[in-house]
């Protein structure tokens, strides 16, 4: 009687997957924006060397931490080349909420500073042996997601941004006429930190300057919905999602398929 191979295909699937994923290296790299230095997160899958899709990702407030570079590896897993930009500066991460609003406050008032500190982040990334510089995307969450739309303003040179429950406004809304790239929204619903307000405003911005755009809104999520510490009060205006992050996920993954087909 003939044997079914599918368990036996799905385990050589899943081991195969196990051995690509043990091959993610990780290491800092240092680059500069001017004087400053600054200390990236690079992760790449080294088990093929065929160049690859870079992604670039923009910290939430609080600077490079675990959740941050957890994302990075995420996505070298996938088959990119990931590297966390530094905004801040080498050494620079707030302990408190106090020193993340201060900090972040500094690079929200001065969008040139917030746009220079990216740029040099992309550009270093297309420096990457493994990168193909012709396929870059950049995604960024919270703080982040407000970097990566005002790298996009600033008519970068990319494929696409993606913001996870990121700051929506910008002092220069005319400068979306500059964008390049295609713009990927993912939002709470529920996000007391932007509100309807804000989020019209960025729609009239796209469409005046005739983007690419896509808004996503999940029901329930509020701020920070994709990051576990964030816990699971919504009343706090912070809380994780578990289904807001898992659909997120999928659709930045999906754009990404567009983008680098």
């Amino acid at each position: 009687m003939p044997t079914s191979l599918g368990p036996i295909v799905a385990a050589v699937i899943a081991l195969t997957a196990t051995a690509a994923r043990a091959e993610v290296q990780t290491r800092t790299v240092e680059y500069r924006q001017g004087e400053t230095i600054l200390e990236g997160y690079l992760a790449v899958d080294t088990s093929t060397p065929a160049k690859k899709p870079g992604i670039l990702v923009v910290h939430e407030w609080t600077g490079i931490n675990p959740y941050t570079r957890k994302r990075v590896e995420q996505l070298a897993a996938l088959g990119f080349v990931a590297f966390a930009a530094d905004v801040y500066g080498k050494g620079i991460r707030p302990a408190s909420r106090e020193e993340a609003a201060a900090t972040a406050g500094r690079y929200k008032a001065d969008r040139p500073l917030l746009r220079a500190r990216v740029q040099a982040a992309l550009a270093e990334l297309r420096r990457q042996p493994g990168v193909d510089p012709a396929k870059v995307a950049a995604i960024g969450y919270c703080f982040g997601g407000t970097a990566v739309l005002e790298l996009a303003r600033s008519g970068a040179n990319l494929l696409g941004v993606v913001s996870f429950h990121g700051g929506l406004d910008t002092p220069n809304p005319g400068d979306a006429k500059q964008i390049k790239s295609k713009v990927l929204v993912l939002h709470g619903a529920d996000d007391p930190n932007v509100p309807d307000a804000q989020v019209r405003a960025f729609e009239e911005e796209m469409r005046t300057a005739k983007v690419d755009w896509q808004l996503v809104k999940y029901s329930g999520a509020v701020h920070r919905f994709t990051n576990p510490d964030a816990g699971n009060d919504n009343s706090k205006g912070a809380a994780y999602n578990a289904a807001a992050d898992r659909r997120s996920w999928t659709a930045m993954r999906a754009f990404f398929d567009e983008l680098f087909e």
